[in-house]
């Protein structure tokens, strides 16, 4: 299996680069636009690959998209599977976004299918609560293949676990079309609930209707509503963007990441405040159109503190390498939806201590004992573009001699400009590649 070489790198960072948009609202933008009678206006366009995924699917359902210069156009209307094959490709968005629409097909009953490792992600909850609201499903030990037989949704009270938010999501998306009102409560744990709330914010910018009781974890859908076309500008990706924060966290440099203004709606936006926390400043700077960051050879980051990962779990792998480069003792608690995303991503950032840092993880928490540099390792990535870059960073502090990670092209699933960014802001990375056997 290919493996991609990382070396240490001594220098600093200087330049700036703009931080693609975010494939959270593009995903929720383009799916919504796809329910809706006429056209939606898109500003902000991605070549990630999950997006691609998206696309893929709507066009199985003979939904019309177009590029534009600085996004795309969504002619919405009837879902018509043309061949009655729904490609979801490696994107649990897609595939638990769309699951449940796949109801509202006329003509052929639509059957979902992806890539292994995503036919491995549980969804038997996301099934059994489309169930409870009217949906009729085939599938085997609640795995993909999926196929989802045509048919106006019920509604009614749906409980579902709060474990992860793409299963609300999914029945949120839905409910508007259903025959009577539906109530949608997340039973214990309660989590991501960030990623609710986009996904809720956004279909009210295309005139759904939601109603949330004030626990935040149960929602009422009127039936009967209707998706309207709507033009939609996508903000940065800050899930993406945090990668680039990280890594100025742990070298002198004076860079702008263009496009940031500030917390905006992303459901990571905690980022901003973390990165500040462990001491690096952040400068707005409307001439610049971005956040700046500077600061000397003598700064290292300032860990100690403990914090809430329940709701911002896609931030675990990058929030782990600064955690292990810090000052003192950092905790990172309620992991436990990290391990339910494309790899178990606590397993996988545990590889940390291969390279020498010094973590333990204690029930659902990750304990980092800051250390001041790593060691060359070689490392799975589970082929998870958030583990890929966050051990790229890994690599790049390390003492010696370069890192092997496996799955060399995993970052172009969320963020294919990272190592363009990388060499933009003074770091390039070698992208020769050996063939050796995976090791997990």
């Amino acid at each position: 299996m290919a493996k991609l070489s990382v070396y240490p790198y001594r220098g600093s960072l200087s330049g700036s680069v703009r931080i693609p948009p975010s494939k959270y609202h593009l995903h929720r933008a383009l799916i919504f636009g796809s329910l809706a009678e006429g056209e939606t206006v898109i500003h902000g366009k991605s070549g990630a690959l999950h997006i691609r995924d998206t696309l893929n699917s709507l066009k199985d359902f003979g939904i019309s998209v177009k590029p534009t210069p600085d996004g795309y156009t969504v002619r919405g209307g009837s879902y018509r599977p043309r061949n009655g094959r729904i490609r979801v490709g490696s994107s649990g968005s897609t595939l638990q976004f769309m699951l449940g629409l796949g109801s509202l097909s006329q003509g052929l009953a639509p059957t979902y299918n992806g890539h292994k490792a995503l036919r491995e992600r549980p969804i038997g909850p996301l099934l059994e609560a489309l169930g409870t609201m009217g949906v009729g499903w085939q599938a085997n030990d609640y795995k993909m293949p999926v196929t989802i037989r045509p048919g106006r949704p019920k509604g009614g009270r749906v409980q579902i676990p709060g474990t992860l938010s793409q299963w609300i999501s999914g029945l949120l998306i839905l409910a508007p079309f259903a025959e009577s009102d539906t109530i949608i409560e997340a039973l214990p744990p309660h989590n991501e609930l960030t990623y609710v709330r986009l996904t809720i914010d956004m279909q009210r910018k295309f005139g759904i209707h939601i109603e949330e009781d004030p626990s935040g974890t149960v929602w009422r859908v009127p039936a009967g509503q209707k998706y309207v076309p709507a033009e939609i500008s996508i903000e940065p990706d800050l899930s993406s963007a945090a990668f680039l924060l990280v890594l100025a966290a742990l070298y002198p440099c004076d860079i702008v990441l263009q496009g940031i203004s500030g917390l905006g709606t992303h459901p990571e936006n905690r980022i901003l405040d973390i990165i500040e926390d462990f001491g690096v400043k952040l400068e707005y700077d409307e001439r610049t159109d971005g956040v700046r960051i500077r600061h000397s050879n003598s700064f290292r980051p300032i860990g100690g503190q403990e914090i809430d990962m329940r709701h911002i779990p896609d931030l675990i792998p990058a929030l782990s390498v600064l955690a292990a480069l810090s000052q003192g003792t950092t905790v990172l608690r309620n992991i436990g939806p990290g391990r339910m995303k494309e790899s178990n991503r606590v397993k996988a950032m545990l590889q940390l201590n291969k390279m020498g840092a010094r973590i333990q993880e204690i029930g659902d928490d990750l304990f980092f004992q800051g250390v001041e540099r790593l060691n060359g390792a070689s490392i799975s990535t589970y082929n998870d573009h958030r583990v890929q870059m966050a051990f790229t960073l890994a690599a790049l502090k390390a003492a010696d001699k370069a890192s092997e990670l496996t799955f060399p092209n995993a970052y172009q699933i969320s963020y294919p400009e990272y190592f363009d960014h990388l060499a933009q802001l003074g770091v390039r990375i070698g992208q020769e590649t050996t063939q050796l056997a995976e090791t997990y």
